[in-house]
């Protein structure tokens, strides 16, 4: 209607549902108190570090053809870290969710682990086996090195989404937009 009729009109934003924490209080407790939430908080960076000196290995011997030994040996400790983090990641998300994997607040991130975990044992398997050359086992490790960052990814933005929730919970952000 124009407001020549008197009436004006007005425009409606829609009202967004408030996202769900990303833990229940009882959650939140459990992850507070349990000894995994430390050994992730630990594991995390470690794998990150050898992710890193692995990935300049990698790349040196592609570029180069120098290290094959040290590439090799440094895909495989990769590999067996990342391992160590998702058994152990499993275990924290049973005690704090009630299930290993798939839980409600990590669903998609475990969905892309799991894609981590094939390539990277797609990489050992190409390893042992021998089926693929050693350029090829290479290119495997680096498929497996960018899901892993993509997945590193998806785990930052959730640790990133849990400090806000708990900052609106303490009454940070009600403080700031008043």
């Amino acid at each position: 209607m124009s407001s020549e009729s008197g009436l004006e009109m007005t425009h409606h934003q829609p009202q967004s549902t408030p996202r769900q924490p990303l833990y229940t209080p009882e959650e939140r407790r459990r992850r507070d108190e349990s000894p995994w939430t430390l050994v992730q908080g630990i594991l995390a960076p470690i794998q990150f570090i050898v992710f890193l000196v692995s990935l300049y290995l990698v790349i040196r011997y592609l570029v180069t053809g120098e290290g094959e030994g040290i590439a090799t040996i440094s895909v495989v400790i990769k590999t067996l870290v990342l391992y160590t983090i998702m058994i152990t990641g499993s275990i924290w998300e049973k005690v704090v969710f009630g299930r290993y994997l798939f839980a409600p607040a990590f669903f998609w991130e475990d969905v892309f682990s799991m894609l981590v975990l094939a390539l990277h044992t797609a990489y050992l398997v190409a390893l042992i086996t021998q089926m693929v050359d050693v350029q090829g086992q290479m290119l495997l490790a680096l498929a497996a090195y960018a899901t892993y960052v993509i997945n590193a990814g998806q785990f930052l933005i959730k640790l990133r989404a849990a400090r806000l929730d708990a900052a609106r919970r303490d009454g940070v952000f009600a403080e700031a937009t008043e």
